[in-house]
Parts: structure tokens; C-alpha cells; sequence
């Protein structure tokens, strides 16, 4: 995974409520299982119609707005507990999710790929919707190692929690396996002591 301390960017605003996995990445795509592709086919049945033209009314379609940061509605990545959203969040650009609640299996699923979930109260995050639709351009500051998301220019800001073995992994661009790699010396070295 890449290291991931701060991140600066516009953000696209996706108001709605109860996002589940299928919506992130409809069933009918998860016959692969490599995460190459998964991005192409992120969100598709709002972002197309059944002709597979481009919806021009979703924001995904929509120029005005672009960044690596997606700022949804409460209740994000609910339903079935497939890790291919993670993929398809992350193949498609996003390195920040924003929302007032997450599924527990969802946030896992996006941690373990190196996509942050940013769990923010709801007045935070209808006051940082309001600022991205009011000006798109608007630069999001994202810093893991502060755990801080704030909105450039403005004094909209606000911590966010975040599980500290997870903050490592990220921080430092580790997966479980990076992580027990990174401990081979102290592991060495216990082993040594229990001969």
C-alpha cells in the first residue's frame, strides 16, 4: 500500500443516506478476484443507465466536481460485507471517505486497502456539504498523524478517531503482512530468548 499521512483535495459530494455495497459495486461484478478493474464499475448503476450512457445528472459524471475525497451521506458501505467496494473506492481514485456513521465491516474492508474512513458528527458533515456545493474547488485537508479534517480558508474543522494500529498501517503504507515484516528484528530477537 502507499503511505498515507496528509492529503489535500477538492472533494465530491454525495449526499445519500444508506449507501450499501451493492450500490458501491453492484453483485453482478464480483466475479473477479483481482482489485485491477473493480474502479470502472464503481457506483455504475447510478453513473450509467441501461443503454451504459453516462448519467449525466450523478455527480460522479458531473465536471464541475472531482478530488480523492468523497463525502457521502450517514450510514456508508452498509449491506453485504464485501471487500470489493473497498476496491472499487480505491480504483476509482478515492483516498478519503466522509460520512457521520460507517458499517463496521465496511471501515475494516477500507482500512485493509489503504482508503480512510472519516467519521464526522452530522453537523460536520452537513456544514462540509454545504461548502463543497456551494464551491466545488473548495480544498479539503485530511492529516492522519493530527487525525484532523478541515475545509482550507474556513475555520470548519474536526478530529476524527481512528484505530491506532490501523493509523500505522496507513501512515506508513503497511498491510498485515508489511506490519509483521516491520516487527522481524524484535521478533527475531523473542525467539532468540525462549532457546
Amino acid at each position: 500500500m502507499e503511505a498515507f499521512k496528509t492529503l489535500v483535495s477538492p472533494a465530491i459530494p454525495l449526499p445519500i443516506e444508506h449507501i450499501d455495497t451493492d450500490q458501491i459495486i453492484p453483485a453482478r461484478f464480483l466475479k473477479a478476484t483481482d482489485k485491477k478493474g473493480f474502479g470502472d464499475n464503481l457506483f455504475r448503476d447510478w453513473r450509467y443507465d441501461k443503454n451504459d450512457q453516462p448519467n449525466t445528472e450523478f455527480v460522479l459524471n458531473n465536471d464541475q466536481y472531482n478530488g480523492q475525497i468523497l463525502v457521502a451521506g450517514t450510514n456508508f458501505g452498509c449491506g453485504s460485507s464485501r471487500e470489493h467496494a473497498a476496491w472499487a473506492l480505491t480504483g476509482y481514485g478515492f483516498k478519503v471517505i466522509v460520512s457521520s456513521f460507517f458499517a463496521d465491516i465496511f471501515k475494516g474492508n477500507a482500512l485493509n486497502n489503504g482508503l480512510l474512513p472519516v467519521q464526522v458528527s452530522e453537523d460536520f458533515l452537513q456544514a462540509l456539504l454545504k461548502i463543497i456545493n456551494d464551491n466545488p474547488k473548495a480544498q479539503l485537508r485530511v492529516d492522519v498523524l493530527a487525525q484532523t479534517i478541515e475545509v482550507s480558508g474556513t475555520e470548519l474543522r474536526a478530529n476524527f478517531d481512528i484505530d491506532p494500529y490501523k493509523k500505522t498501517c496507513l501512515i506508513n503504507g503497511y498491510d498485515d503482512i508489511d506490519y509483521l515484516v516491520s516487527k522481524r528484528a524484535a521478533i527475531t530477537a523473542f525467539e532468540a530468548k525462549q532457546e
